[in-house]
């Protein structure tokens, strides 16, 4: 009985703090899905220039890529929020510093940790489409944004989103670094207010992992939502209707041709004109 009227006391605490849990849990969403956006524009950016032929694209390219995944997501928030602002003292600069905006400084170190990743990502999706389809867009002599926009990157996209998927969700627990910024109280900085009148095995243990992996799992499927639908525009798998549907998909017309033929007796005739020896 102790066990359980501890955790009676441990719901009524949660119950107590349910509104604050619930706006750290809406600014850790804010967090991931703007950091997320904005790494993804980094990534495809990177990405483009890291798979130019052009060494001035290239090189300046793989530095930015090598340099912001060398570093720790730690160090970089300190150095934009503690040491940044000091060019802003010492230069007199008149943009807002830094630490004016701590939420936009955070989602922007998030965006550059996570989309040098994704560059690399968005680079390996581009040299996976066959060389034949790039011989063609210069066969047809189509310039390189629409050769992109047409042919070359739907066909990338398809292939890119599960590792940006993997990504994303490594964003949204990485996030979770973010409870040290100040006047950021995200989930998990309200997880650790939860904890001084509960315990870290109820506020982390439980609330936290379970909340985490719900919030993983949506994110997740949606992903996956969203490759379906992009191999199907390209006719390389169902529509998304398909697979959610009850109903059995229909037997492609190409499927009997590809079906195996039936065995029956052989059976042969004489050609018109020969007699049967």
């Amino acid at each position: 009985m102790d066990w359980l009227d501890e955790q009676r006391a441990n719901f009524e605490a949660l119950g107590n703090f349910s509104d604050r849990i619930l706006d750290g849990l809406i600014t850790t969403v804010q967090l991931t899905v703007i950091s997320g956006l904005l790494g993804f524009v980094i990534a495809v950016v990177l990405g483009l220039m890291a798979g130019s032929r052009s060494l001035w694209l290239r090189g300046p390219a793989r530095v930015l890529i090598e340099f912001f995944r060398g570093i720790s997501l730690l160090v970089l928030l300190f150095w934009l929020l503690y040491v940044l602002p000091l060019f802003w003292i010492k230069y007199d600069i008149t943009l807002p510093a830094p630490q004016d905006n701590t939420f936009a400084t955070a989602a922007i170190a998030l965006a550059i940790n996570y989309g040098a990743y994704g560059a690399e990502a968005v680079r390996s999706a581009l040299t996976s489409v066959p060389q034949g389809q790039w011989e063609a867009t210069t066969a047809l002599s189509m310039s390189w944004p629409h050769k992109m926009r047409r042919i070359i990157f739907p066909q990338a996209w398809a292939l890119m989103i599960p590792s940006l998927t993997n990504l994303w969700v490594h964003l949204l627990k990485g996030s979770a670094i973010v409870s040290i910024v100040p006047e950021v109280n995200e989930f998990t900085f309200e997880l650790d207010n939860l904890r001084r009148p509960t315990d870290i095995w109820f506020s982390h243990a439980f609330i936290g992992l379970a909340t985490y992996f719900v919030l993983a799992l949506i994110l997740t499927l949606g992903m996956q939502a969203l490759e379906a639908r992009a191999k199907h525009k390209l006719g390389r798998g169902p529509s998304l209707w398909e697979i959610l549907s009850p109903d059995p998909r229909p037997t492609p017309p190409d499927a009997a041709s590809a079906a195996p033929p039936r065995t029956k007796a052989a059976t042969t005739r004489p050609r018109a004109g020969k007699e049967t020896q």
